[in-house]
Formats: structure tokens, C-alpha cells, sequence
């Protein structure tokens, strides 16, 4: 049996172990700092990390803005420029795929964190703020998210 791994996840396998320790010890140090000053901070910090874009939606707008751009260019410029949004595509695709294209350790080293990172630290402030004190049972676990 297959077992299916999400892109998050395949971002991490891909990315260099420095860069997930780096980025794990900073959303640590988030949850700490933010543990320290008070429910309000956390507040606060939790809309943040709801508008917070993940590499996903990066890599979408990054791919996005240079596929225009080379499809402009080659119709109004140079035919050459077309293979600009054939080579994004292709990085599309292989990120689809393996998780991995040549932006992500870019994005990656400015500290473009997976959805799931964001939502690791946004939970464990939930869960210091008390959101999850008064749940007694999986209903009311599974009522509480969605």
C-alpha cells in the first residue's frame, strides 16, 4: 500500500536539514516569545499567522508573475521569451510532483515556511491561549475545527 505524502511534507524531505532546524528554532522561538506577553499578543499573532502566505502560495504567485511576464514578452518583444513560461510550468510541475523545484531553496532560505509549520505554531498558541480546555471528547475535538 502506497502511502501519500503531502507537499508539505515533501518540501521538508527536500529541503536542507539546516534550513528545517533553522525555521523550526524560529517558530519556537515565536511560541515562546508570543507565551510570554500575554493572551492579547497571541491574539494578534494568530491573525497574523492566518494571513501568513505559505510556500505553496508563493511558488503559485512566483510562477504566476513570470509565466505573464514571458507570455508579454514573447508577443510583444521576442518569440524567445515564450520559454520562460515553459520552463515555470515545468518547475510547476516537478514541485507537484517531487515537492521540489529550483525557487523553493530560495524560498526556503527567506524562511518561507509549509502550511503546515504556520499551523503547527498557530495551534500550539490556540493551545496555550486555553481554546482547547474545555474539549472532553473526538465530537467535540472535530466540532471545534471545522
Amino acid at each position: 500500500m502506497e502511502t501519500t505524502e503531502t507537499t508539505g511534507e515533501r518540501v521538508r524531505r527536500n529541503t536542507p536539514i539546516k534550513e528545517n532546524v533553522r525555521i523550526d528554532e524560529k517558530t519556537k522561538a515565536n511560541i515562546e516569545y508570543f507565551a510570554s506577553i500575554g493572551s492579547a499578543a497571541i491574539d494578534g499573532r494568530i491573525e497574523e499567522l492566518e494571513k501568513e502566505w505559505d510556500i505553496e502560495r508563493t511558488l503559485e504567485l512566483n510562477a504566476a508573475v513570470f509565466a505573464f511576464t514571458g507570455t508579454m514578452m514573447g508577443a510583444l518583444v521576442n518569440r524567445k521569451w515564450l520559454l520562460l513560461p515553459a520552463v515555470v510550468t515545468a518547475f510547476l510541475a516537478q514541485h507537484a510532483i517531487q515537492g521540489w523545484c529550483p525557487p523553493v531553496p530560495l524560498f526556503r532560505k527567506f524562511g518561507i515556511r509549509t502550511r503546515g509549520e504556520i499551523d503547527a505554531e498557530k495551534y500550539a498558541l490556540k493551545g496555550l491561549r486555553g481554546d482547547f480546555n474545555d474539549i472532553d471528547n473526538a465530537d467535540e475535538a472535530w466540532t471545534a475545527v471545522h
